[in-house]
């Protein structure tokens, strides 16, 4: 098969590249939901086993999905039919269309939480949260979910914002905002680690997040630390392959990935050290969940000497990963727009509007839509309003498939030739032959505990 020529953008270099990448991986998935998990999982168990499968797991797939991206040069969807215009059964090209409508659903609820950021960094800049109590801080929080006409002016508010960013293309968008996005992102997460470490209770957060409780080790926990890996990476989202389709011949993809996971885990890890010292000093729970980021946190913020001004660089901190990992969402649906010959403008609008769509829903599921169940005839799923259908049906349904139907595909059907051409390897060599393990038995077996915790568990 000749390489297609495909699109004649590319990074301006390794460095652009690695943090826009990084900047699809780095999400509320690092920052908001592995800390409530770990709380939620054991701590230092769950971070064991996470950390096992991003090396096992995440690191050969991100460099599947790069060199996927970078031989066909197009969106996924154009990708995979490429890479099965030569015999492949077609039923391949479902990996496509799975990573751009992931990316879709996915925004859905993304958008929602976003805008939740968005309010809290105002409020706390505003001193909303000085001395609040518990119980006040739990009623701002149910007050906010059912302001609806507000939640919707920020969910708007958001993707205005990503598809003007998207918009300008790959050059004057996506490379200056990650610039300017991704070092302040990490200037302010490493400045907030110091403090919370300097002035919380360190010892029981180092305890808790690295000293494995093996006891704790269930099969929840190894499929939380599972599901937890590919959704923090962005693997399957069809974000790894679009960017790898603007990525030049001469960058090492096996090397790159390596950055993207450890960089990703890096956040991810120093999320918790931030997060948990604080949980400890102000005797909170760890495993309170999700509401932790929302209800427990703005209280201590409140509490706190300087807690303004560190209340408002944690949720800077939040919306900056979101507003990343927001671009990485659109950008995969929108190449397959523009390879359909559709302006970048008239690509930017239908995709957006979908997306507010989507939100809509999601945010109304809180107030005026809170007594619907739109999949309520499924078992797994008749006490989930939409926000938290469009949640589980990514996370624990839509995206371990995915990975599952790109595994199979780099492990057991695409060409050999290709792949060892994409990575620089020779047949013979140990990373490939780990690469090839990791592809065609552990992932798929990985995928499919998954899949089958879903129903079992």
């Amino acid at each position: 098969m000749k390489q297609p020529k495909g699109s004649g953008q590319r990074w301006s270099s390794e460095y652009t590249f690695i943090i826009a990448a990084v900047g699809a991986a780095v999400g509320l998935g690092n920052i908001w939901r592995f800390p409530y998990l770990a709380g939620q999982s054991g701590g230092g168990a769950f971070v064991l086993i996470y950390i096992a499968f991003v090396i096992i797991l995440g690191i050969p797939l991100i460099m599947g999905e790069l060199a996927l991206g970078r031989h066909g040069r197009k969106s996924p969807v154009e990708t995979m039919k490429i890479l099965t215009s030569d015999g492949h059964s077609p039923f391949w090209r479902s990996i496509g269309w799975f990573s751009v409508s992931l990316p879709l659903v996915t925004m859905g609820f993304y958008a929602v939480v976003t805008g939740w950021v968005m309010d809290y960094t105002i409020k706390m800049l505003m001193g909303n949260f000085n001395n609040i109590s518990g119980a006040d801080s739990t009623e701002y929080f149910s007050v906010l979910q059912n302001s609806w006409g507000y939640m919707l002016l920020l969910n708007t508010g958001f993707l205005i914002a990503v598809g003007v960013v998207v918009g300008l293309g790959l050059k004057r968008g996506l490379e200056t905002s990650v610039k300017i996005i991704m070092p302040a992102l990490f200037a302010i997460l490493i400045f907030m680690s110091i403090y919370a470490m300097v002035t919380g209770d360190v010892g029981k957060a180092v305890e808790f997040l690295f000293f494995p409780d093996f006891s704790k080790i269930t099969s929840e926990v190894i499929i939380a630390a599972l599901g937890q890996a590919l959704f923090s990476l962005a693997i399957g989202s069809g974000a790894l392959m679009t960017y790898g389709a603007y990525l030049p011949e001469k960058i090492n993809i096996a090397k790159t990935a390596g950055i993207i996971a450890g960089a990703d885990t890096f956040v991810a890890l120093l999320a918790g050290l931030t997060i948990f010292p604080i949980v400890f000093q102000y005797g909170l729970t760890p495993s309170e969940g999700a509401g932790l980021i929302f209800v427990s946190l703005p209280v201590v913020f409140g509490q706190m000497t300087g807690g303004i001004i560190i209340g408002v660089l944690f949720f800077v901190l939040l919306f900056f990963a979101a507003f990343t990992t927001g671009l990485s969402l659109i950008a995969p649906i929108v190449s397959v727009f523009e390879n359909k010959g559709y302006s970048r403008k008239k690509a930017i609008i239908i995709v957006s509007l979908f997306c507010w769509f989507l939100s809509t829903l999601a945010a109304l599921s809180f107030n005026i839509l809170q007594d619907e169940r739109p999949l309520g005839f499924i078992s797994i799923l008749k006490d989930k309003n939409i926000f938290q259908t469009l949640d589980f049906l990514v996370a624990t349904i839509l995206l371990p498939l995915n990975v599952l139907l790109i595994s199979l595909f780099l492990g057991w059907t695409l060409s050999r030739k290709i792949l060892l051409t994409q990575f620089g390897y020779k047949e013979t060599d140990l990373g490939y032959k780990l690469w090839s393990f990791s592809m065609k038995y552990l992932t798929p077996l990985a995928c499919v505990l998954i899949l089958l915790g879903i129903f079992l568990l």
